[in-house]
């Protein structure tokens, strides 16, 4: 059996960890674990510790997991069908205009079929991802998913926490129209309130000015806060505090609304891995958790491409079928691979 984790730092520095894995429900002080769960948090033990870790290169990659002599994936990719989906779109819009909700992030899946080739083979796109994402994957035999993305949801030290909203969403060249798009503008501000009030419990908010963050394509607001902890916080008790951020779930974030946001992922036939918490912990006691967007995962030679959009008192069907498109887009670009 082959099982191996990856992490991938916005500076380059990355993370390769060997199976088997020892599970646990908390950190290990001395690090070098992998935090690994779906978006319903449904693992207990979500800490892996790897039984040999590598710190890796783009070049020393295909090397530590033996890539060599296997061939980039060819994927066939079928058309989304639109009709779940305007389905969903309508029943959370309608609960939006009747104040019953603020936001509901839905999600759209792809799917393809693996026609020839190697997924791994898409490691070594995400080690060479742009520098202001976090590189991810985990694959376990012919189960896998892997992305590069734009959203942190924390980094943690001993008491200082730092995390980002990152919302609304454009193509480059738009720019000037999207600074003052009221509705993207609206989809941001209110992922920056819910992670203000759920800070405060641990001590004193700051916050940046909104500014644009590029990536692969495609422009998004992103303001980042940070927080001076009263108390040193283990980084297993602040996942659930954070996720899911309104940026891929709900607001409000209370029972009935969750429950509504996974049976909506469930019709669609939502990945476990999209929009999950996934991290690593460096040896000094510093914990990264990510948000898994942009990415894609596999089963056999069945592939899935997730894309999720926010819906909002100012959202237009069209407008947001598009940005799902442009999203997707996005992510092949990153991989190398076309629709």
């Amino acid at each position: 059996m082959m099982e191996f984790a990856l992490f991938r730092l916005p500076d380059g520095r990355a993370w390769l960890g060997e199976g088997p894995f020892t599970a646990l429900a908390a950190a290990p002080a001395a690090g070098g674990a992998f935090y690994i769960n779906d978006f319903d948090l449904s693992d207990p033990k979500p800490w892996k510790v790897p039984a040999k870790l590598h710190a890796i290169t783009a070049e020393s990659l295909a090397k530590t997991i033996h890539l060599n002599g296997t061939a980039a994936p060819q994927i066939h990719w079928a058309k989304p069908a639109t009709e779940w989906f305007k389905m969903a779109f309508r029943r959370i819009r309608r609960e939006v205009l009747a104040k019953r909700i603020e936001k509901m992030v839905p999600v759209l899946t792809e799917s393809g079929t693996l026609t020839s080739g190697d997924p791994k083979r898409l490691l070594e796109a995400i080690m060479k991802a742009p520098e202001n994402m976090w590189g991810y994957a985990h694959v376990k035999d012919s189960v896998g998913f892997l992305g590069a993305t734009p959203e942190l949801l924390f980094t943690a030290k001993r008491h200082d926490l730092e995390t980002m909203a990152l919302a609304g969403t454009a193509k480059p060249g738009n720019q000037d129209a999207f600074l003052t798009d009221v509705k993207e503008i609206e989809e941001h501000e209110i992922v920056v309130r819910y992670l203000a009030d759920r800070l405060q419990t641990l001590g004193k908010v700051t916050r940046q000015p909104r500014s644009l963050c590029q990536t692969s394509g495609l422009v998004h607001f992103q303001s980042k806060l940070s927080v001076k902890m009263r108390e040193v916080a283990e980084p297993a008790q602040l996942v659930p505090l954070l996720h899911p951020t309104p940026a891929v779930g709900c607001l409000p974030r209370d029972d009935a609304s969750l429950a509504k946001l996974r049976e909506y992922r469930q019709q669609l036939k939502v990945p476990g891995f999209f929009g999950a918490p996934f991290g690593f912990n460096e040896s000094d006691g510093t914990t990264h958790i990510i948000v898994a967007i942009r990415g894609i995962c596999w089963e056999g030679d069945k592939i899935s491409l997730p894309s999720g959009c926010g819906i909002v008192g100012g959202s237009a069907f069209d407008h947001e079928w598009r940005e799902l498109r442009l999203k997707r887009e996005a992510v092949l670009r990153l991989l190398a691979l076309h629709s």
